[in-house]
């Protein structure tokens, strides 16, 4: 479908784009849109190509005031650099009383799709277009208030051995435990849909251990892309007790915005991921 084919290509060219848009310090967030395509496909003998340039460009002028009317958000244009959304879409005419509407909100930053939609409206005269715009318009802003997922890097959780004497023979196992709580958070954090978890696979962070390193942590996530990282921490205080925590801090500023301890708790070693992905569901996930 031609609308469709539209979409797609201009959401391509917005992900090839967005590395090279630095981020906007401005407290309203830029929303940028050019004006929609419009086709005809009805066959109607008579040429309207007057009329509906008029009534499109009436259209995208709404639409744009809508928008702005918001002080959340300022129109900005297309080829600016800052734009936190894109909207892109068409309109097409496929006989006398009906017309399609495609459109598509692009979050810049996160290289998503918020909103894709496609609408019929029937009737081609000012007072359709208008009734169009007004409901487009309510589309198009809920979409942007929908939140994009943060971008979080979870790093290995971590072992604090707080018995008397630690046991060598269980460092394997403690390893894979460890592991285990790791993947079952990242897990539970990505789907969550509030989080997109940022690969830190490739970096070299075992030098020292992250829970003392005074925050060195969220200079390695902003160095990987991510907006927040998380720091997870297992002590065993003896072969059958452990307690969790976890803090997550802004990559930027490294300043502490989440953090969560368990308390102590009774089980194996086994029970660590079940512990760990309940604290984070609780702390971080349904407090939000």
């Amino acid at each position: 479908m031609h609308l469709s084919r539209l979409i797609l290509s201009a959401f391509l060219l917005v992900v090839l784009l967005a590395a090279y848009s630095p981020a906007g310090a401005e407290v309203a967030i830029g929303v940028a849109m050019d004006d929609f395509s419009y086709t005809d496909t009805s066959a109607e003998p008579a040429n309207q190509t007057a009329a509906h340039e008029r009534r499109l460009s009436a259209f995208m002028a709404a639409l744009r005031r809508d928008i702005g009317a918001d002080g959340r958000y300022r129109p900005v244009p297309s080829t600016q650099d800052g734009a936190a959304f894109k909207v892109i879409g068409g309109i097409q005419k496929t006989s006398t009383l009906v017309q399609w509407a495609k459109v598509a909100v692009i979050d810049v930053g996160a290289k998503k799709i918020v909103m894709d939609k496609l609408y019929t409206f029937r009737g081609d005269n000012d007072e359709s277009w208008e009734r169009a715009e007004i409901f487009v318009s309510r589309e198009v802003m809920a979409a942007l208030g929908t939140k994009a997922p943060v971008a979080l890097a979870v790093f290995e959780f971590e072992l604090e051995d707080m018995t008397a004497a630690s046991m060598g023979a269980s460092a394997s196992s403690d390893a894979s435990y460890l592991a285990e709580v790791t993947g079952s958070v990242r897990e539970a954090l990505g789907q969550s849909g509030r989080y997109r978890i940022v690969d830190v696979s490739g970096e070299a962070v075992k030098a020292r251990a992250l829970r003392d390193c005074g925050g060195c942590e969220a200079a390695i996530a902003q160095k990987l892309g991510a907006d927040q990282s998380l720091v997870g921490v297992v002590r065993r205080v003896s072969r059958t007790e452990y307690t969790l925590g976890f803090q997550v801090r802004d990559a930027r500023t490294g300043a502490v915005v989440s953090r969560g301890d368990s308390g102590l708790r009774m089980g194996a070693d086994y029970s660590w991921k079940r512990g760990a992905v309940r604290l984070v569901s609780d702390r971080l996930i349904e407090s939000q």
